[in-house]
Formats: structure tokens, C-alpha cells, sequence
């Protein structure tokens, strides 16, 4: 279920903004000067068409008028090319800022944090709702800047013109803009939910498309199918309403000025019967009732993309108040033969969420240095959770996690990390080639730290039998890798990072007996030099851990050897029993 974003207070877009447009204010700068230029030629023109008519009516030479307005026509147009130019290229600048600021905040999310929210929808706010900062840049930033100047410069030219017509002509644009500003929430509330529509969208294609063999296994193309066009129709349907409203507060402005036009013709008219004003001026004067329709047409351009770019920095700017990790450098993997790291659980409570129940109610257990850790139990007992909160992916309820004595909490992250080697339960392989997976946790790992790593966990010989080797492109999440080629391609990974501390969460759940006995002994043989922790529900992977930790419900319900449990615990013996291994010494 797509969970929306709340933040309390958001702050102002065009903070937000003008914080992405800071490091690039210089080229801003350059670019709204052309664009005055630019404005300012245009402003010319009607003074000199002004003394042009002089000339005619004078029966003078027009040869020089028209070699200045030709000047003027042909610098508008240089400039303004320039001029554009230099404000898109700063534009996707700021773009490019968004965008390098909130991938960097994403992938500093707490884990918990995440979890509230579909990966399609973040997608979305780093793809889509970024690509609007540039119209936002363009046309309201610079475009009210410009527009504004341009408008004011405008009507005080007007002004020297005729100062009669110039009140008839705001009295008729003053209408108008009373009619735009009622428009302008409609455009942010309809850019706002036509955004969210594509962070639905993306959601749901994510959705289907991380589980295709499951969809089209079960058959459910169709309905998945039109869970993302029902997100799309609603993108665009919000998008047409938006649109709407803009289109009408554009032509709003343009009836503005055509209306004004009319009304200065006839008053301008009339001021010409009687001799308050020549020829001359009334054209000059209507002129710039055209060029009026620029600057008015740029600010509302600029007010109704404000609208748009505000609602996708409304969305940008929830995800920078997600919680999220410090940002630190990171820290240098252990030195070869450093000290395994000793693990303590000290009355541990947790729980996801306040409105979801404890997972672990008081968990209290201790590893020390060197040796294998197992934690068995039923499905739910909270022994993937025990990672969890050692890699701290989430921080405990109540209670203390302890590495090496001292609280998780107090660690740096990065540190803390760097010391732990960690194969999740469904042991991802990220898009690329074979070689990037392995060096993925271990990037300045040798040639000959990867052979033994291959050798360890068997992989030499996939390796020879790929096309490329290590260069071999292994798919979408390791699609071309088989789910057991996939784990030991994890635990490599793990290994390479030479960890004082090695988690492995059903590292063998899909091995053959061959290769999970051949990694039985390999972890056998990694825990004498470092702290291994193994959950497990194949207990014949466990048997012969130097200690297992029995887990139910939340709770640590026993800890000995395999062979005391059997004993000493009815839960271990019920499971060794279903996997016909009491007999096992």
C-alpha cells in the first residue's frame, strides 16, 4: 500500500530554491542580464518607430531610423539566443543539484524509514518532481525577475507617452490580475496530486516489475496492468486540470492586453481628434501595449510554474525530513587478523512502529570473541532481527546491543559497519558484472584476496564457465546467477571485507547438500579466526556451532550446544526431531 510523506511544516519553495540556485548565482546572474538586454531593445523599438513617423510626417529621411531599429532587431535577437541559452544550461544545473543532494539524502535513509514508503514513489521525487525545478528556475525565478523589470520598465515608458492611456491600460491589466490570483491555487493544488499520481505510478510499476515471475506466474499481468494505468489516468487527469487553469489564466492575460488595446485605440483616439496627443505618440503608445503582452505573459508563465515546481519541492523536501543516518566518511575495513569483535544483547525490547507489536520482548544473550553463534527457532521467533539491530538497520526499543562491550549507539556507523561482513536472507546480487558484486563491500581488495574468496566459496568454477569471467554481466539482481550461484556469490562478498564480525542469515537455504556441506566447513573454518552468527533453519548447517541460541516468540528461550539442547530444551528437540536429527552427535 502506497504510504504518503508527512511533514508538519514545509518550508517555502523559494527558499528551497533559491538554497539550489546559490551555487550557480553567477551564470543566474548573466543570464537575466541578456534577458534585460533583450528587453531593453525591444523597449527601444517603439521610440524609434515614434521618430520614424516624425520623419515621414516631416517628409525627412528615414534611411537612419530604419538602420536603428534593423540594429536593434537583429542585437534582440542575438542576445536573446544567448541569453537562453546560458538560463536552460543554469537550469539543468540546478536540476543536476537537486538531484545529486536528494539521491545523496535517500540512500542515507534510516532503514526504517523506507519501509514506510514504495521505492517507485522515490524514484519518482528524484526523477520527475527534479526535472520540474527546471521550468521552475526558468520561468519563475528568472521569469518574474525579468518579467517584473520588463512590465514596470514598460509602463514607465508608456507613462512619458501619455500618462492617460497608461491609467486606462493598468486600470484593464489590474482586472485581470485580480482573476489570475483566484486561479493560482487551483494550478498547486492539481500540479500537487497529478505528482503524487506519478509517485503512484512508479510504485506500482515498481511493484510488478520486482516480482515479474511471480505476476505472470500467477497470471496477474492484467490486474497489475491496471493498477498502473489507473495511476497513470489519474496523473493525467490532475495534469489536465492543471493545464486548465493555466491555460486560462494565460488567456486571461492575453484578453487583458487585447481589451486594453481596444480601449487605448478608441481613448487614444478620441485624445488624437482633440489634439492632446499626435499621431506619432498613439502609435508608439499601442505598440507598447503589444510589447506589454510579453512581460504579462511572463509573469503569469512564472506565477502558474511556481505553482508546479512548489508542489514538487513540497515533495523533494519531505524526503530531506525523512530520518536518516549521519553522513560520514568510511571507515578502512580490519586489518588482516584483527581481533574478532564479542557480541551482547542486554534485555532487548523492540518493536517496528508503536502501533505494531514487540518482535523481542527482554532478549538477553552474549557472544564472545571467535567461534559460531547459531540462532534457531520457528518463523517469527526474531532471529533476522538480531541483525538487524547489530548492523543497526533499526535501534532497539528499549534495552542495549553491545560489540565488544560497548553500546552500538555510541559507535560511529560507519565504523561500526566496516567491521561486520553481512549476507541477508534473500542474498541480493546487484546489476552489473561479477567482479563489482564481489569487490562491492571490498572495492580495494587484490587479485589474490578475490581467488581465495572464489576458492572458499566454489565459485572458481562458475567463473571458468562464464563467457566474460569476472567481467561477466550477471542481470537485474543476479537474474543470471541461480538462487544458490547467488548466495556464495553474497558470502564472497562478505568474506573479501575481512570481518571482525560475520552475519549470515540463511546463507545456505538454497545450496545443494554438496555445497552447503562444502560451506559448512568453510564458515567452520572462518570462525576460528573471527565472530560468526548464523541463523538457521536447516539445523543440520548448525549442529556443531560451538553455541545455539533457541529464540520463540520474541524471546531467548535456551543456549547450549547442540547436544545439550537436545537435552535441555523441548522447542530444539521438537525441531531436530522433524529434521530426523537427534540421533546427530
Amino acid at each position: 500500500m502506497f504510504t504518503p510523506l508527512v511533514t508538519d511544516q514545509p518550508p517555502a519553495a523559494w527558499r528551497v530554491l533559491l538554497d539550489y540556485v546559490r551555487p550557480h548565482r553567477k551564470a543566474l546572474a548573466a543570464g537575466a542580464v541578456l534577458s534585460l538586454a533583450t528587453g531593453a531593445a525591444g523597449l527601444s523599438l517603439p521610440l524609434v518607430a515614434q521618430d520614424l513617423i516624425a520623419d515621414l510626417s516631416a517628409d525627412r529621411s528615414i534611411s537612419g531610423a530604419l538602420l536603428l531599429m534593423s540594429l536593434l532587431v537583429i542585437a534582440n535577437a542575438g542576445i536573446g539566443a544567448l541569453g537562453s541559452y546560458v538560463l536552460q544550461r543554469t537550469a539543468e544545473s540546478v536540476v543536476l543539484t537537486a538531484r545529486r543532494s536528494l539521491t545523496a539524502t535517500l540512500l542515507r535513509l534510516r532503514v526504517s524509514a523506507v519501509d514506510t514508503v514504495e521505492p517507485g514513489d522515490l524514484l519518482a521525487r528524484a526523477t520527475s518532481d527534479t526535472t520540474l525545478l527546471r521550468a521552475m528556475t526558468t520561468n519563475s525565478l528568472i521569469g518574474f525577475g525579468t518579467g517584473g523589470l520588463t512590465l514596470v520598465a514598460t509602463l514607465v515608458m508608456m507613462g512619458l507617452v501619455d500618462t492617460v492611456l497608461l491609467a486606462v491600460t493598468v486600470g484593464v491589466i489590474g482586472l485581470a490580475a485580480l482573476v489570475i490570483g483566484g486561479i493560482v491555487p487551483a494550478i498547486n493544488r492539481a500540479s500537487k496530486r497529478a505528482q503524487e499520481s506519478v509517485g503512484r505510478m512508479g510504485a506500482a510499476l515498481e511493484r510488478a516489475l520486482g516480482a515479474l515471475r511471480t505476476v505472470k506466474a500467477s497470471g496477474a499481468e492484467e490486474r497489475e496492468r491496471d493498477a498502473v494505468h489507473a495511476a497513470a489516468e489519474d496523473s493525467w487527469r490532475q495534469s489536465v486540470r492543471a493545464a486548465k487553469w493555466q491555460a486560462l489564466a494565460g488567456n486571461t492575460a492575453g484578453l487583458s492586453t487585447q481589451v486594453a488595446f481596444i480601449t487605448v485605440l478608441a481613448v487614444g483616439g478620441a485624445r488624437v481628434a482633440t489634439g492632446a496627443i499626435d499621431v506619432g505618440a498613439l502609435v508608439a503608445f499601442l505598440l507598447y501595449v503589444f510589447y506589454l503582452m510579453s512581460p504579462i505573459q511572463q509573469l503569469v508563465s512564472a506565477v502558474a510554474q511556481y505553482q508546479v515546481g512548489a508542489a514538487a519541492i513540497s515533495r523533494i523536501q519531505e524526503v530531506h525530513a525523512m530520518p536518516g543516518e549521519p553522513e560520514r566518511a568510511p571507515a578502512p575495513l580490519p586489518a588482516p587478523g584483527a581481533r574478532p569483535a564479542a557480541v551482547a544483547f542486554d534485555d532487548v525490547r523492540f518493536r517496528y512502529t508503536s502501533e505494531l507489536p514487540y518482535i523481542h520482548h527482554g532478549v538477553t544473550f552474549s557472544v564472545p570473541p571467535r567461534g559460531m553463534t547459531a540462532f534457531v527457532g520457528p518463523s517469527g521467533a526474531g532471529k533476522t532481527t538480531v541483525f538487524s539491530l547489530i548492523e543497526r538497520f533499526y535501534d532497539p526499543t528499549a534495552g542495549r546491543v553491545l560489540l565488544d562491550g560497548r553500546d552500538i549507539a555510541d559507535w560511529d556507523i560507519a565504523e561500526l559497519r566496516a567491521a561486520i561482513g553481512y549476507v541477508e536472507q534473500d542474498a541480493p546480487v546487484l546489476s552489473g558484472t561479477l567482479g563489482e558484486n564481489l569487490l562491492f563491500g571490498a572495492p580495494d581488495a587484490g587479485p589474490d584476496a578475490v581467488a581465495t574468496a572464489l576458492r572458499t566459496t566454489r565459485l572458481e568454477e562458475l567463473v571458468a564457465r562464464l563467457p566474460d569471467g569476472l567481467d561477466t554481466l550477471v542481470g537485474h539482481r543476479g537474474t543470471k546467477l541461480s538462487g544458490g550461484e547467488r548466495q556464495r556469490v553474497a558470502i564472497a562478498r562478505a568474506l573479501l571485507r575481512r570481518p571482525r564480525l560475520l552475519l549470515l542469515d540463511e546463507a545456505t537455504s538454497q545450496l545443494d547438500a554438496v555445497n552447503e556441506a562444502a560451506l559448512r566447513d568453510t564458515v567452520t573454518a572462518v570462525a576460528r579466526e573471527t565472530t560468526v552468527l548464523v541463523v538457521a533453519h536447516r539445523l543440520s548447517t548448525v549442529t556443531s556451532a560451538d553455541r545455539i541460541v533457541v529464540m520463540d516468540a520474541g524471546r531467548v528461550l535456551a543456549v547450549g550446544t547442540h547436544a545439550e539442547l537436545l537435552d535441555g530444551s523441548p522447542l530444539y528437540a521438537e525441531l531436530a526431531a522433524t529434521q530426523f536429527l537427534t540421533a546427530v552427535e
